[in-house]
């Protein structure tokens, strides 16, 4: 409970110095908004599957260095839990902060440890020239989410000129654990990604690729998917 109230104070400060960026910013003809969607043939998150085929919408506002956002994955097969997160980034140079709610389609206001449907995530990103890494920390146990409190995630990834490589490791959350075991911290999401443009008439689309390994699990998978 009180790394939940810490971190609500945490993101009681976040927002109030997002808003005094917003009443501080002036008004511009072109929109703060952005709005996209991805679809793709299956939902795998940080070495973990989430889900089939999926469509994934986002909408931000972006203001100075703030933005804050939503982001969703629903299937396209129905079956698979819908999630629908929040997040608020800030960013200064290379170096990025963001809270997130990882919230599952539970009861909205469960913020129980037993059945909660929130998980609250505090990360860090720092990019120089084409190394990437991430680190993420969350502060709750939450039953319906699945997560313990405390979970750890780290990756590590570098983009070259037509493709990029990443490896994470993570535990809690991330982890499979035999019962009674202890808390194992392994790596949990390797591969490779690459991206390209398909032109269909004057109409440029994203398509994206990656080869993805959870060697604590001992899975792989093979995600493809077109943004819009």
């Amino acid at each position: 409970m009180k790394k939940l109230t810490l971190a609500a104070v945490g993101i009681f400060v976040f927002c109030s110095l997002f808003m005094s960026s917003v009443d501080a910013q002036e008004e511009e003809s072109a929109s703060p908004f952005s709005i996209g969607a991805d679809v793709v043939s299956n939902y795998v998150w940080r070495g973990t599957k989430f889900g089939g085929p999926s469509i994934q919408p986002g909408i931000e506002l972006g203001l100075g260095n703030f933005a804050i956002g939503a982001w969703g994955s629903f299937s396209l097969n129905g079956f698979d839990i819908a999630e629908n997160d929040l997040y608020l980034s800030y960013s200064i140079g290379d170096l990025g902060l963001t809270v997130t709610d990882y919230y599952y389609q539970g009861p909205l206001f469960d913020f129980s440890d037993s059945t909660g449907s929130h998980a609250l995530e505090i990360s860090a990103s720092y990019s120089i020239k084409g190394l990437n890494l991430t680190a993420g920390y969350v502060v709750n146990e939450a039953g319906g989410a699945a997560s313990a409190g405390g979970d750890i995630y780290v990756e590590l990834g570098y983009s070259f000129k037509h493709f990029s490589i990443f490896a994470g490791a993570g535990n809690g959350w991330y982890t499979i654990e035999d019962a009674g075991e202890d808390d194992i911290f392994g790596i949990v999401n390797a591969g490779i990604s690459a991206e390209k443009e398909i032109k269909i008439g004057e109409y440029a689309i994203p398509v994206s690729g990656s080869v993805i390994v959870n060697p604590q699990a001992e899975v792989a998978y093979l995600v493809v998917g077109f943004s819009f």
